[in-house]
């Protein structure tokens, strides 16, 4: 499952992000949603893990389908406008993604 907050960049919204973003710790990392290499999902999409990542198979598990399905998640949810589209370079999206390990 997962925890979302989104917001505008100059709000709290945007200093969690920043945050998160910078504040990573052994065991929780944090990682921008990607549509494709080098392509971020628009609003800018943050994901950190809330439990720890004990090893490889939860990283893959994260940084690989988690991951993607967050980024299409966010590309859908501004196509079909549930985040309008002129607001998308205005937000941010953080994500805590909960993998059962």
């Amino acid at each position: 499952h997962i925890d979302l907050i989104i917001g505008a960049k100059t709000g709290p919204a945007g200093q969690a992000f920043l945050n998160a973003l910078s504040n990573n710790k052994d065991g929780f990392t944090s990682l921008l949603a990607v549509v494709a290499p080098n392509l971020p999902c628009k609003p800018d999409t943050l994901l950190f893990n809330k439990v720890t990542m004990k090893g490889a198979k939860q990283a893959v598990q994260m940084f690989g389908p988690a991951q993607a399905a967050v980024a299409r998640a966010v590309v859908d949810s501004v196509s079909s406008g549930v985040i309008p589209k002129d607001k998308a370079n205005d937000y941010v999206i953080l994500v805590g993604v909960f993998i059962h390990w």
